[in-house]
């Protein structure tokens, strides 16, 4: 058939007649920064972002009508469809002992700490898809299922994250019968001090770890930070054990972008860039290698928001068949869920990703659901459409907005707001990633008030192209240290408060904390000699006025009840905290 406006640029580039014909119209598209994303769009989707086809329809019009005098290959004829492969019942013969697999396991755990089954088994044909493998572990009345995975050479792993002490029982179920009706006991003992459990929703639109634990993020954009090598991984996680961040957004799968334009040390897949790559065999190393830097981060309080699909790819593994997402996803989540500080955020910009549509989004989170025992967070991160947050497998709203919707988010949804890209703080040429510091810290603060939680990131230029946001690296901006005075801030809420709610407010001043115990409004920019409020009669408060950029906090000598107002000194950045006087 022609090409035409469905046809996906990628494959209208393979075909040097049609290449001429969208480069004779297209002639700046290896300057677009999204290059590498919009392979994989349709010609319809990417010619509204092309500059100078987006303004002229009629240029439009005439691509398409050159176009389609040309024929587009049959690629469904040329590849052959990639189906799930279905394990048999006959992968090992029957004079294979049930259960002989050599078990290799700890007779004692730690509440909230990775329980694993090392089990030593057959390795011929392709064990990543051939072989099923899950563990039925049991404590009293309760039971839970761990799915497995092959990590090379023989090995299988099942991984556990006991979330009760007392003695567990498992059982091990498999296609492959040395590695079925495996069993065993383990004693699970309490857990250590900085051991919390994963983190959950709490109160509607805050968060807490399993054992009630309050967890109040402020988080940092790590994309590509596991892709750099170990020299620059470890500056990195130095950067953040003594950074004010307690959560990174990073990707599983490496990235191609501006200032992040160099392969990947390794690759998730057997094959090469050169030769494709075998999307039935996971590379194990690959992941070992990410499920390290996870622990690590776990060893540093962080939590790590996985993100399992993006569009800035130039290796095919945004455009998988669903088969072979599948596979991925029962491969990462086998691997990964007993991490207690694992979330699973299913797209860096979903609807940039244009291979997938609304129901693989759905199939996915189905996916994940049904292979996680320990039921981590999960969101859907938007470009320019928000997605529908009220579904219920979604946990929290995951925005890339500025911050001023938070509240009316909120109230949408009834869940948790994170704007985990609210803009980076940096000096590279694009409005996203050039704030000025006092702007990042504006924006942030304005996200914690407003009742959500916010997600840093730095786009400085460097001479050898690391920058924080992609690579890693040193953090070198000026709002890392502000937003360390925020989080104290953040905690200094009342204990038994969930977090900070949006509070009623004037039109020009957000207002977030406990309603009657404890008040705070942010000014932004704005320069206000005085303000008033309307607070309690009959309950006494007392005043602190913030500055957010320098970084002082100064107690005011009056107290404060019903409707009062407050002096200020009348410049910017500047929040007034009001905290009821305890015992009156």
């Amino acid at each position: 058939m022609p090409y035409g406006p469905s046809s996906v640029l990628g494959e209208v580039l393979r075909n040097k007649q049609a290449q001429a014909v969208v480069r004779k119209y297209a002639p700046h598209l290896d300057k677009e920064i999204e290059s590498a994303q919009m392979w994989y769009g349709t010609l319809a989707q990417v010619t509204t972002m092309l500059e100078g086809i987006r303004i002229d329809p009629a240029a439009r019009n005439a691509l398409y009508a050159e176009l389609a005098t040309l024929e587009e290959p049959d690629e469904e004829a040329a590849s052959p469809r990639d189906e799930e492969m279905v394990p048999v019942a006959d992968y090992e013969s029957e004079d294979v002992p049930s259960g002989s697999a050599q078990l290799v396991a700890a007779s004692h755990g730690t509440l909230w700490q990775t329980f694993e089954l090392e089990l030593h088994g057959p390795a011929h044909g392709n064990p990543f898809t051939a072989v099923t493998l899950r563990a039925e572990f049991r404590n009293g009345d309760r039971s839970a299922t761990a799915h497995g995975f092959y990590d090379g050479e023989g090995m299988y792993r099942v991984r556990f994250l006991p979330d009760a002490e007392g003695e567990w029982s498992f059982r091990t179920t498999s296609n492959a019968r040395s590695l079925d009706s495996v069993t065993g006991t383990f004693y699970c003992g309490p857990a250590g001090s900085a051991d919390h459990g994963p983190v959950r929703v709490h109160a509607g639109a805050h968060f807490q770890h399993a054992d009630g634990t309050r967890f109040l993020p402020l988080g940092t954009t790590l994309y590509a930070w596991t892709h750099q090598g170990a020299e620059l991984e470890k500056r990195t996680l130095a950067s953040l054990a003594g950074s004010p961040f307690n959560k990174v957004r990073m990707c599983v799968f490496p990235k191609w972008f501006v200032h992040n334009e160099t392969e990947p040390p390794r690759y998730p897949f057997a094959g090469s860039v050169e030769e494709g790559w075998d999307l039935h065999r996971p590379n194990p190393a690959y992941f070992q290698h990410l499920e390290q830097q996870i622990a690590q981060l776990g060893g540093l309080g962080i939590q790590a928001d996985l993100i399992l699909f993006h569009p800035y790819d130039r290796w095919g593994f945004s455009t998988m068949s669903p088969a072979a997402d599948d596979r991925y996803l029962r491969y990462v989540v086998g691997r990964l869920a007993a991490y207690p500080n694992v979330w699973w955020s299913l797209a860096n910009e979903y609807d940039l990703v244009w291979s997938k549509s609304t129901d693989d989004w759905h199939r996915i989170a189905a996916v994940i659901g049904d292979h996680d025992p320990h039921g981590h967070l999960m969101s859907v991160h938007n470009w320019v459409e928000l997605w529908d947050n009220d579904v219920d497998w979604v946990t929290h709203a995951s925005i890339q907005r500025t911050p001023e919707g938070t509240r009316e988010w909120r109230e949408r949804w009834g869940k948790p707001v994170a704007v985990d890209e609210l803009g980076y703080e940096g000096d590279i040429e694009w409005g996203w990633g050039n704030l000025a510091p006092q702007e990042m810290v504006r924006r942030c603060w304005e996200g914690v008030v407003r009742g959500g939680y916010v997600t840093h990131g730095e786009c400085f230029l460097a001479d050898d192209d690391v920058l924080w946001w992609a690579k890693g690296g040193v953090l070198k901006g000026e709002s890392t240290a502000r937003l360390d005075f925020l989080r104290t801030i953040m905690e200094d809420i009342p204990s038994d408060a969930a977090g900070i709610d949006p509070l009623p407010s004037d039109f020009d001043v957000p207002v977030g904390g406990v309603e009657g115990r404890y008040y705070l409004a942010y000014c932004g920019i704005m320069q206000p000699r005085l303000r008033t409020f309307h607070l309690p009669r009959r309950t006494r408060f007392r005043a602190d006025i913030i500055d957010t950029w320098n970084m002082t906090i100064t107690e005011l000598p009056d107290l404060y009840e019903g409707t009062c107002t407050v002096s200020l000194p009348g410049r910017p950045y500047l929040a007034i905290r009001l905290r009821a006087v305890e015992g009156q």
